[in-house]
């Protein structure tokens, strides 16, 4: 395990980019390792790779890592993530790119994907709330979920209180859709 994962850190480091990571640090980005490399170079670096939960749950472990922490859900096998996984990732994300990246590339895919959006929504956390919008997003977008009156509602509520202008944004995509 720790070959793969060194070959995977040699990648992204082959891949920084200074101006980037100078940027999301000065953004507020709370990882320490930053290497600023663009979403598409760490879907290249997935690319290589055979998804293994084993390698997806070391690099999702390594929290202060931020390319880590976005190829971790590229690298997870759809078909062997469960409903209480999923639900362990969501609390354990740090930034919305993460949450970002784990609604996109893993949880939208998931059979329990309504589960875990539901379960998230009852939460106040607003990263968690967060993460539940996003993956309402996305399973819209596939048509795997029509919002009805009661989700119309919830989400017109969250766009009254909502600071976040990122989350603005989505409940603003929802509601349009």
């Amino acid at each position: 395990m720790t070959k793969a994962l060194k070959a995977i850190r040699l990648a992204l480091f082959a891949r920084r980019n200074g101006v980037v990571a100078d940027a999301l640090r000065a953004a507020g980005d709370p990882h320490e390792l930053i290497m600023g490399c663009p979403l598409s170079d760490i879907i290249a670096v997935a690319r290589e790779r055979v998804p293994s939960a084993e390698l997806a749950e070391a690099l999702w472990a390594d929290t202060k890592h931020r390319e880590c922490r976005l190829l971790a859900p590229m690298l997870y096998p759809i078909e062997t993530c469960d409903e209480t996984t999923a639900l362990r990732w969501c609390h354990e994300v740090q930034t919305e790119e993460e949450a970002d990246v784990l609604c996109h590339r893993l949880l939208r895919h998931l059979d329990c994907a309504i589960a875990v959006m539901e379960t998230l929504l009852k939460d106040s956390n607003p990263m968690l709330r967060y993460t539940a919008f996003r993956l309402m997003l996305n399973l819209q977008l596939l048509g795997r979920l029509e919002i009805d009156g009661n989700l119309q509602q919830l989400i017109t509520n969250e766009l009254s209180h909502s600071r976040s202008l990122t989350l603005r944004q989505i409940l603003k995509a929802l509601i349009e859709e």
